[in-house]
């Protein structure tokens, strides 16, 4: 399988390891050989080989700061842009790991749309296409006989989306509800533990689970994409973001967390979909649910079903292997279809 890696931060850099480590187990267990033969960076450079680039050495280069140190070899090109590499370098995935832009997608939905249409699968970790066109990139591809893949994006390599599409299949899904914001169950547990919101935050940031800007996870934003993203891959709903009842955690105090534990529950964020609507709130859940066991910056992700009743998945929502894995996830189903 050749791949184009657009982005190579923390998540493209995730699946490159996991690439340069795995290449011999994957290919025994799985007959999966993938070579990256191109590279595109936003302010770093972009490579591009058609016998495939080092992973080894692109993890240096990578890591060093600029990919003009990867080595110079015959056939090595350099300096093409991302639309150039995706239309024009032979491949059969793009995958796309650049930081999520909203509302717009932008310029990754751009990408996802030129790889199509130069008959290339797509596999996201970027949400924000999917948010804004997700109907469009899915009708394009069906027209163009190629695929669209995006496990990353929701719960990173913890398998949300695979196990609704494919565990649960035969199942009615008629609700999910989960913690999809890592930063904001972070905080909550802290808060459990003593801190008040303020420094709680103070060492998420500190720990980097937040940014500096937090805004995105403390105000649900980045939940209520992933929302979007289920609405859309479980009911085929459409909602936009304007039409989900979106509240952060800002105005949490220690009192409330007081209050909620001494009747049995604590606070989480909580998404919450069914084919009707969806919103992303506070909420205290009873000591009984499942996801109040849920600490730190776990995910956790439970599915109403008519068969077999809640059912609840719970593991890593981010970092580097952890979203890594999620595309190599789907560059391996993509894999048993080709």
């Amino acid at each position: 399988m050749d791949i184009i890696l657009i982005g190579l931060g923390v998540v493209g850099q995730g699946l490159v390891e996991i690439l340069r480590d795995r290449a011999d187990d994957l290919a025994q267990s799985y007959d999966f050989r993938a070579r990256i033969v191109a590279v595109a960076t936003h302010s770093r450079g972009s490579l591009a080989h058609p016998d495939g680039l080092d992973p080894a050495r692109l993890l240096q280069a990578a890591q060093s700061g600029h990919l003009s140190r990867y080595p110079d070899a015959p056939g090595l090109r350099r300096g093409l842009d991302a639309l150039a590499l995706i239309r024009d370098v032979p491949a059969d995935v793009m995958v796309e790991a650049t930081p999520t832009r909203l509302p717009e997608g932008q310029p990754a939905l751009e990408y996802c749309r030129a790889a199509l249409d130069a008959g290339k699968h797509i596999v996201l970790a970027n949400k924000g296409p999917l948010a804004a066109a997700y109907s469009d990139l899915i009708q394009r591809a069906a027209r163009a006989g190629r695929q669209v893949r995006f496990e990353a994006t929701v719960m990173a390599g913890t398998p949300a989306l695979r196990l609704a599409q494919q565990a649960l299949a035969g199942c009615r899904i008629s609700e999910a509800r989960g913690i999809l914001n890592g930063t904001t169950n972070y905080i909550l547990t802290r808060m459990e533990a003593g801190l008040d919101y303020a420094a709680a935050l103070a060492e998420a940031q500190a720990l980097g689970y937040a940014e500096a800007d937090p805004s995105a996870d403390v105000d649900g934003w980045d939940a209520a994409v992933k929302l979007l993203i289920l609405a859309r891959t479980l009911f085929g709903a459409e909602p936009g973001l304007a039409d989900l009842d979106v509240t952060g955690i800002r105005d949490i105090t220690p009192d409330a967390v007081a209050a909620a534990r001494a009747a049995g529950e604590r606070w989480k964020l909580i998404a919450r979909v069914t084919p009707e609507g969806g919103s992303v709130a506070p909420a205290r859940v009873p000591l009984s649910d499942p996801l109040a066991a849920v600490s730190d910056a776990t995910n956790a992700i439970t599915y109403i079903t008519d068969l077999l009743g809640p059912v609840t998945l719970v593991g890593s929502g981010a970092g580097r292997l952890s979203t890594g894995f999620a595309l190599l996830s789907d560059l391996l189903d993509l894999r048993r279809l080709m």
